[in-house]
């Protein structure tokens, strides 16, 4: 039944070999600017490589500025602090996310609220969260409180799926009408623009991954990136393990974190940044391909959004049912072509099977049904 696919996948390949779901490509200057951050002996969290890497990623997004950190989860629990989010607070995100979202909202001693998705996106729907605000919220003395359980809901986390951007404007909109902090989820959409514009600079802040898998990496590293300099400049702080600037003394004048990136990661990264471009095009020629196979199949292939151009960081198809989808992970896997399937929802799982929820129902149907292939950049 699916061996027209593994075929097809194989064919696009070049190879009967094992073929990995997504995997990084070093073809420019990674060598050469790692032996450079070598020699130079500035290999940790100091060096040229990290202060090039903020200035061009600021400048490639269009950010006024960006603050490198050591991974993605790290980034989006700076992000929330920046946000004042405490003990006892709420978060509002999507269901349908890489459980490092709501990991970090707990760091913070907070609670996640879930909201659902658009099909068409996979991201949060700025109507269900709307319709849940409008519900279940009202908003006193400048804060959004919860009046189901009389918390304050303080940020919003938005992420756009696979690369492809939710309808963040319109999020962005309904969260200044009712007090709440935007932090945009941008680790998957590097390279990706929502009308014209590059995701992660719509919200407060952006968050973005440079994990082994994504579309650039250094094995690790994160990013956020803000046009607000009072922010930017506390979030430097905090991840810098809030040290006060000074040639040899050390005070810390608050409890901060580790969450620098290291030079010879921001080598890698200042590097893999110059072939982005090129990567995304490749990537979007290769989803191309996949959308006119998939048109001739009972199978989905899922497109960018309207107004968007996605760096389509993992192609992703729907099928017909989650028995169908299990049938199609068991014959590529053990075919030796590494499909997935989307996450599990993350109130369904133990750390946050206790959170408040509105209605899921997109989000349920998507997890029975979406299907990562691969989609690594072809040479």
């Amino acid at each position: 039944m699916f061996e027209n696919v593994v075929e097809f996948i194989q064919k696009t390949y070049g190879t009967s070999d094992f073929i990995p779901l997504h995997e990084p490509r070093f073809v420019g200057n990674e060598k050469k600017y790692l032996n450079e951050c070598i020699d130079s002996t500035f290999v940790s969290s100091v060096g040229q490589f990290v202060d090039k890497f903020e200035e061009r990623i600021a400048s490639y997004t269009g950010a006024k500025y960006a603050i490198v950190t050591s991974n993605g989860t790290s980034a989006l629990h700076t992000a929330l602090l920046l946000a004042g989010v405490e003990r006892g607070d709420e978060v509002i995100t999507q269901p349908l996310t890489f459980v490092a979202t709501g990991n970090a909202i707990n760091y913070c001693d907070a609670q996640p609220v879930f909201v659902d998705v658009d099909k068409d996106t996979m991201g949060l729907s700025p109507s269900a969260l709307k319709s849940f605000l409008k519900s279940n919220t009202s908003v006193k003395d400048g804060k959004c409180i919860n009046n189901q359980t009389g918390k304050v809901i303080k940020a919003c986390v938005p992420m756009h799926t696979f690369g492809h951007p939710c309808r963040v404007d319109e999020i962005r909109d309904i969260c200044d009408q009712n007090h709440i902090f935007l932090i945009e989820d941008a680790a998957e959409s590097v390279g990706s623009l929502y009308k014209n514009q590059h995701t992660g600079t719509f919200g407060n802040v952006g968050i973005m991954s440079f994990n082994g898998n994504k579309i650039i990496t250094a094995g690790g590293g994160g990013c956020i990136v803000t046009d607000d300099e009072t922010l930017a400049i506390k979030a430097k702080h905090l991840t810098t393990t809030a040290k006060v600037p000074h040639k040899w003394n050390f005070y810390h004048d608050r409890v901060g974190y580790n969450y620098r990136m290291p030079n010879l990661n921001a080598a890698l990264l200042v590097a893999q940044l110059e072939n982005l471009d090129d990567f995304s095009a490749r990537k979007r020629k290769l989803a191309h391909t996949y959308e006119i196979f998939f048109s001739n199949t009972p199978y989905s292939f899922v497109k960018e959004p309207k107004e968007c151009k996605s760096n389509y960081w993992l192609n992703a198809i729907i099928l017909k049912d989650k028995r169908q989808r299990d049938g199609f992970l068991e014959k590529t896997n053990f075919s030796g072509v590494m499909t997935r399937p989307i996450w599990t929802l993350m109130n369904k799982l133990p750390a946050f099977s206790k959170a408040q929820c509105g209605n899921l129902e997109n989000s349920e149907w998507l997890e029975d049904r979406v299907v990562n292939i691969p989609s690594s950049v072809i040479l």
